[in-house]
């Protein structure tokens, strides 16, 4: 009886070491989706023309910590990202000071041609709400991955900022996932029901 004990006590003092050793890397069995993203189709409402969305987007741009994407006239970023193939989203990570990052993130999946006038006339594929500490951590959070299982597009609707500020940074966006394997439906015999 002695030992029982002792082995669940030694196991999760082993689970909090191995969750922080990959806190910044990509989570199991997903991929960084960022090779697939249709660059031409991508566009951000409300940013600063000299602080854009490829500063917090693109590979390379997006862990140069001097660079960011920052809104424009008020806190609110309206963000549409085009896939080249159909993926399912596992999670998402956004990185952003303490004070001027993200906190509620709406996001919707394959709504084109959203604006800041009908934003809110959809229900979201999911929310989030973005700690300060979750801005620094590096560490992905999961969305409802059932509601991201056909994705051809993703909105991303900012809310707003920590501090309710006029100005929402953002240094880093990256999604996780996988692609979808497509199927020929011509391919496919029709299977009749009698």
């Amino acid at each position: 009886m002695a030992t029982a004990p002792a082995t669940p006590a030694a196991a999760p003092a082993a689970a909090p070491a191995a969750a922080a050793v990959p806190a910044s890397s990509v989570p199991r069995g997903q991929v960084d989706l960022v090779d697939f993203i249709d660059w031409t189709g991508v566009e951000c409402l409300n940013q600063d023309p000299s602080h854009s969305i490829a500063n917090a987007l693109k590979q390379g741009y997006r862990e140069d910590e001097g660079l960011y994407l920052a809104s424009d006239s008020d806190e609110q970023l309206l963000i549409y990202i085009p896939f080249m193939q159909v993926i399912k989203l596992h999670s998402a990570l956004f990185q952003g000071p303490e004070e001027e990052g993200p906190k509620t993130v709406k996001l919707f999946s394959n709504k084109e041609h959203m604006g800041f006038s009908n934003v809110n006339d959809y229900p979201p594929s999911d929310s989030v709400d973005l700690s300060s500490s979750h801005l620094v951590e590096n560490k992905p959070v999961t969305l409802k991955y059932v509601k991201f299982q056909n994705v051809r597009s993703l909105t991303m609707f900012i809310e707003d900022n920590q501090s309710g500020g006029d100005i929402t940074k953002i240094q880093k966006i990256a999604l996780y996932g996988t692609t979808v394997d497509t199927t020929n439906m011509k391919d496919l015999k029709k299977i009749e029901e009698h």
